[in-house]
């Protein structure tokens, strides 16, 4: 007898490894994936734009650094003091224009030099719905709090979504594998209704550029039928809890992690508890011999990873005897 539709994701044939470099982009929900990768010690680049939901906001800015043109001078505003750019998130924001304006450079070089060797990019996205800037005629990612009669409300179809990703992907030289996900947070600001329609839009937009080459990942399929129940969300009732979360990124392990990389985490996890861990007698020989313990298995760990950070801590920890 079953009590859930169990969602099983194929196996991929292309596997990520210890070394192999990963760059994630777009929701929140690519922060989740990309925070877990850099957790396990897997070379990430974690959305370094900050959150973009649409899809042509993620093309946009990955263009700016392939080509390394600056973001776009028309998009800079400034609210109670703080400056943003309409193309970026809000935590990348600056006291000035200028001081702004080095932020976002220096975060298009640092793209732009991870995607020259990155292997894998994985891209999250959120809303087909996007915000056209009027007095600029830009889409933008993000309206910083500006009245919303200052934009244009539109929703993206398939094509031109399927054919910006399809352009943008013809400037890669050299292999790169592209994943994508649609983010199972919806969007209730939209409306429920409006959020299907938006997130309907997406998955057949994923299809399309499967049915073109490129991987996708059914995340949101597994928190919406395989979980499929609020106890797997946080208390807002939107967003995914921590153990759907671990669920999710389970998943994506075993489809797309090679065996020496899963048998490396299943290790590395009990070194990250042991590390987490709060000694009940803290100045007793038996915490020393623990902590002795713990610097030989990071030391023997060395030679695959940099645990230079963790074996500070826990030298820190054996100078207090």
């Amino acid at each position: 007898m079953h009590f859930r539709t169990e969602l099983i994701v194929p196996e991929s044939p292309d596997k990520i490894t210890l070394q192999t470099p990963v760059l994630t982009l777009g929701s929140c929900f690519a922060e989740v994936i990309g925070s877990k990768l850099v957790e396990n010690k897997i070379p990430t680049l974690s959305n370094p734009f900050g959150t973009l939901f649409n899809p042509l906001s993620i093309v946009k800015l990955l263009h700016c650094s392939l080509e390394g043109s600056p973001p776009d001078e028309r998009l800079y505003v400034e609210h109670q003091g703080v400056w943003f750019h309409y193309d970026f998130h809000s935590s990348l924001w600056g006291a000035s224009r200028e001081e702004l304006r080095e932020r976002l450079m220096s975060t298009l070089t640092a793209v732009q030099q991870w995607l020259s060797r990155t292997e894998v990019l994985i891209i999250t996205l959120g809303t087909a719905f996007v915000y056209r800037h009027l007095e600029s005629a830009q889409w933008v990612a993000n309206c910083h709090k500006t009245p919303s009669v200052a934009f244009q409300r539109e929703l993206l179809q398939t094509e031109p979504i399927v054919a910006a990703f399809e352009g943008l992907f013809a400037k890669f030289s050299g292999p790169l594998k592209v994943i994508f996900t649609v983010s199972p947070v919806r969007h209730t600001r939209d409306t429920l209704p409006l959020n299907a329609v938006s997130k309907s839009l997406l998955r057949v937009a994923c299809h399309e550029l499967s049915e073109r080459g490129h991987a996708y990942f059914p995340a949101y399929e597994l928190l919406l039928d395989d979980l499929r129940d609020y106890r797997f969300y946080k208390s807002d009732l939107i967003h995914p809890s921590e153990q759907a979360e671990g669920y999710i990124f389970e998943q994506f392990a075993s489809a797309y992690f090679s065996k020496e990389l899963q048998k490396f985490i299943q290790e590395w996890q009990k070194i990250r508890q042991a590390l987490s861990h709060r000694p009940l007698y803290p100045n007793s020989p038996s915490h020393r011999q623990f902590l002795e313990h713990l610097v030989q298995k990071l030391h023997k760990i060395s030679t695959t990873i940099d645990v230079k950070k963790e074996i500070a801590q826990v030298q820190q920890q054996l100078s207090l005897f």
